[in-house]
């Protein structure tokens, strides 16, 4: 979900300079590096198309995700869920409806009247303020740092200068 999101704000500053370096990351594959980054970008940088492409992408993920979520409950409700314990005695099992479906129900509809009153009224309260300045592809910003989120992920980046031998350290981190 958090791709889907994110792919739409290529426009500002530090979106476009995330976008730059997580796709050129690909580069660091052997014999086809260079061709899925330019694949990716559409071109020789993040461009038009680029933005294009990620947009159409921001759309479409949150289908898919509902998408995948839907197979998963009819999964769930055609075959059950397994059971730890090993019980199969029908008088042991709770059923689905009512019970966690009310449950869920009233979750969800928590989540979705506590998410459209702040997106709705405060939808700029978590916006970094570099994404209002338009994206421009010669100076890259020197007060541009990474969210708090990906500091670590920049300190094994910056830690080792070589990319080739950065991203597989990367991959494997975690």
């Amino acid at each position: 979900m958090l791709m889907g999101q994110d792919m739409y704000y290529l426009g500002g500053q530090m979106s476009f300079w995330g976008a730059t370096v997580i796709i050129s990351l690909a580069s660091a594959i052997p014999v086809v590096g260079d061709t899925i980054v330019t694949w990716l970008w559409g071109g020789y940088s993040v461009d038009n198309a680029t933005l294009n492409c990620f947009f159409s992408l921001h759309h479409l993920l949150p289908f898919l995700l509902v998408g995948v979520g839907l197979l998963h409950l009819a999964t769930l409700h055609q075959y059950r869920s397994n059971n730890p314990l090993g019980v199969h005695s029908e008088m042991d099992q709770i059923s689905f409806y009512p019970y966690f479906y009310v449950k869920d129900l009233v979750g969800w509809v928590s989540f979705a009247i506590f998410f459209s009153i702040w997106i709705f009224y405060a939808p700029n309260v978590l916006g970094h303020h570099d994404n209002y300045i338009p994206a421009n592809l010669m100076p890259t910003p020197p007060h541009i740092v990474p969210e708090w989120y990906f500091l670590p992920i920049h300190a094994i980046l910056r830690s080792i200068p070589d990319k080739s031998r950065g991203a597989p350290v990367l991959s494997h981190s975690s």
